[in-house]
């Protein structure tokens, strides 16, 4: 089978469209699709063709002008979010690729309803827009850590039972809103296991170079690990749908994580039959008529 066919093949099963049953415990970090380390070198000439492709489809979807593409990132610290999306989008052009990275929200964001920071940088169309962490951090973070919830001051009575039910509700009808208005939504978890987790904070910590991306802060959240993954757990569970999917991503191995999520893009765009704009024929004269001067000018300077 063809290498690229094979990958997309392989995708099917991380694709959950609907959360009726899912467990994240039926996926494992460690999996690459029956891919062994031997795959790998191919898995990087196919990540370079899968860039490049990417790089043309792109370019067709900005001078269409009339779909837009968001990919959300979610995962644990040291999932791999930064470099995955450093070494899939490095080929596209950065004037319509837009990244937001959200962190905790500042005085002004609080004083806002939850979804409004990223609504405000949603991709325009023609682009392909990138949140790195995202509104998802509000049944993430903020349910682990209930003291978050206090400091958005919503009314104590909106403060309910059904609370964590309401906003998965707002969340899939807010994506459903958008994707009805030509913004196609890509939603990846990158599934790390605990133990490659502690791999890699011991890898920054040991490589001066990569201090700078360790803080103190992360080591402290491994001791909410459980709370973390029932709360991803429930998050796809209530926010799968067709209109809007995630792809569970294995992402203990970074050579297939890439792989993986620079196919579902590809294929999101090549969903899209985009083309570049044709000229009608009223406009096509006039374009011979605007060759036909600047040719004349140039003989006129020899």
């Amino acid at each position: 089978m063809d290498p690229a066919k094979k990958i997309r093949q392989i995708l099917k099963q991380y694709r959950v469209d609907s959360g009726k049953g899912f467990r994240l415990a039926d996926y494992s970090p460690d999996d690459t699709g029956g891919l062994d380390a031997d795959f790998k070198p191919e898995a990087q000439q196919l990540l370079e063709q899968q860039t490049q492709q990417l790089a043309e489809l792109q370019d067709k979807l900005y001078a269409q002008d009339r779909w837009a593409l968001l990919l959300i990132f979610q995962a644990m610290d040291a999932a791999g979010k930064d470099g995955t999306i450093k070494h899939v989008m490095s080929g596209v052009n950065p004037q319509g690729c837009q990244v937001s990275s959200f962190k905790a929200p500042s005085a002004e964001e609080l004083d806002h309803d939850y979804l409004w920071r990223t609504s405000c940088r949603l991709p325009q169309r023609g682009n392909i827009g990138i949140f790195n962490r995202s509104y998802y951090e509000e049944v993430l973070v903020v349910r682990v850590h209930n003291e978050l919830l206090r400091k958005e001051r919503i009314p104590d009575e909106l403060v309910t039972k059904k609370f964590w039910e309401h906003r998965f509700e707002d969340i899939t009808a807010f994506e459903r809103y958008i994707t009805r208005n030509g913004i196609v939504v890509r939603k990846f978890f990158l599934h790390l296991s605990r133990e490659e987790q502690r791999t890699r904070f011991l890898k920054r910590l040991e490589e001066p170079e990569k201090n700078w991306k360790f803080s103190a802060a992360d080591v402290a959240e491994r001791q909410f690990w459980n709370d973390y993954q029932s709360a991803y757990e429930d998050m796809i569970r209530n926010t799968a749908t067709e209109y809007a999917p995630w792809f569970v991503v294995p992402a203990n191995r970074k050579w297939f994580t890439r792989l993986a999520v620079s196919a579902v893009i590809v294929d999101a765009l090549k969903e899209m039959n985009l083309a570049y704009p044709k000229v009608d024929s009223a406009t096509q004269q006039e374009l011979m008529k605007a060759k036909a001067k600047l040719e004349a000018e140039g003989k006129q300077k020899r």
